[in-house]
């Protein structure tokens, strides 16, 4: 072997071995997974026309109970403590509460009018409410999965095997991206004050068998953004920008030697982790936002709130960062239902409205998809006296922005809010609704694995949810 290729795949390893990225010793953590350069996708010319550039996904982990947000029930109001009739959960798949006796427990918080319409939700939930009219709301979807991990999974990927790529990752890997110093696919966490730390898995953003520079990234909400992007003392942007060349011309040698295609990533990485350094202390410094963009979050700057999330999705957008995902946590109501839907409701209500409400002022709205989901919901049977167990029969999901329809409701649960009934929708029908405003048939967009065309999609039949699209 040449001895400047073995120096530098002897180089290379040690780079990799050592994750030391730009910019000192664990600037590779910078990212915890890899990045996208600014870059066309697979799909150099789209199938469908495209309504929507880029996608918003509001992510409430825990499964938030539609009964106590989206989806009235007055039966179930009426039947309140008696048995749960057993024509509905006979031969049902249950969580923790397989086995043992079911009670009707009623929805917790009143239901109140709103919109030109007059749809009902959660009074909790007024400044929602205010913006129905941009709101698509779903009654009737349903998931596979009953427990949480497996249902994340499901949700983001369009099946319960680890190892799948992500939604954000097939969005990016069809799509590229527009922005030119910021990764394609961005994540953001916030935890709630009711203090359920569940932990969200970095695979939930995987790229799975896509190449790994479709990878979602995450940025820390709160303190500093990204581990070490400081250059250490003594090291200039400018000797450092020489460091990246030269590292990307040692990789360059060893992908003629090697082709491999994931050696393209390892240099685009590097070189997104140089620009990082100066576009995310951009990204973060909100000084040129306004008071009233403030009072209209309700958030303070670096707060590390759902809120504050909320308006750095909005900055991402601007940017041209193709997918935002937002983990908001301490949805698993098990117990004090009641309070807890009270608490999220404070944390979420007001940063809902402004991000439709700031995206629509600044003409973003038509373009970007905005989509609302947990995981899975609760049982409308009783769990510990004051709280419900993981449902997968019937979820309330809403769509807001890049060609769906507003002000409409879609599909209904039945009088209990057991099972979905009208309308049926699936999270594979959610993906591929996402993908055609998008400008994807979901059903061509696909990847050779195992012998397999993968899908986000999957193989059983799913469609776009044509009734909610304008």
């Amino acid at each position: 072997m040449d001895p400047f290729i073995q120096s530098a795949l002897t180089r290379r390893a040690f780079l990799g071995k050592g994750a030391q990225g730009v910019g000192g010793v664990a600037l590779a953590s910078l990212l915890g997974q890899t990045a996208l350069t600014a870059s066309p996708g697979v799909l150099s010319k789209l199938p469908l026309p495209q309504k929507a550039k880029r996608v918003i996904w509001l992510s409430m982990a825990g499964g938030p109970s539609h009964l106590e947000t989206f989806d009235p029930k007055p039966k179930l109001a009426e039947m309140h403590g008696q048995p749960m009739p057993e024509s509905f959960t006979k031969g049902q798949q249950l969580a923790q509460l397989q086995g043992q006796k079911l009670t009707c427990y009623g929805p917790q918080h009143k239901f109140a009018k709103f919109g030109r319409d007059g749809t009902e939700i959660s009074d909790q939930f007024p400044l929602i409410g205010s913006v129905l009219g941009d709101i698509c709301l779903i009654r009737s979807m349903t998931t596979d999965a009953i427990n949480h991990d497996p249902a994340h999974m499901f949700m983001n990927t369009g099946s319960q095997i680890a190892g799948r790529p992500s939604m954000g990752s097939w969005v990016t890997y069809g799509l590229g991206t527009e922005a030119e110093d910021l990764p394609g696919f961005v994540v953001l966490t916030s935890l709630g004050r009711g203090g359920q730390n569940q932990p969200i898995a970095a695979r939930q953003w995987s790229s799975g068998f896509l190449p790994s520079k479709h990878q979602g990234v995450q940025l820390r909400s709160k303190g500093d953004p990204v581990l070490y992007l400081t250059n250490p003392p003594g090291v200039s942007r400018d000797s450092q920008g020489g460091d990246v060349d030269s590292i990307a011309e040692l990789n360059r040698h060893h992908q003629l030697a090697a082709a491999d295609p994931e050696i393209a990533t390892r240099i685009a990485q590097y070189e997104m982790a140089f620009k990082m350094q100066a576009s995310v202390p951009k990204l973060m410094d909100v000084a040129g936002e306004t008071a009233k963009t403030f009072e209209l979050y309700g958030c303070q700057p670096g707060d590390g709130s759902f809120a504050a999330n909320c308006l750095l999705a909005r900055r991402l957008a601007e940017r041209g960062v193709r997918f935002i995902q937002l983990y908001h946590k301490d949805w698993d109501h098990h117990g004090g239902v009641k309070e807890g839907i009270t608490l999220k409701a404070q944390e979420i209500d007001r940063a809902c409205m402004a991000l439709i409400t700031d995206l629509k002022q600044r003409g973003m709205l038509e373009d970007t998809i905005i989509v609302w989901a947990g995981e899975f919901s609760r049982t409308p049977m009783s769990q510990g006296g004051s709280g419900r167990d993981h449902h997968n029969k019937a979820m309330s999901v809403w769509l807001a922005g890049g060609g769906i329809r507003g002000g409409i409701v879609h599909g209904a649960s039945d009088e209990l809010g057991y099972a979905a009934v009208d309308k049926v929708a699936t999270v594979h029908d959610l993906h591929a609704t996402m993908l055609h405003q998008l400008g994807i048939n979901h059903e061509a967009f696909s990847i050779k694995f195992q012998g397999l065309d993968a899908k986000l999609t999957g193989v059983e039949p799913s469609k776009a949810i044509k009734a909610i699209i304008a």
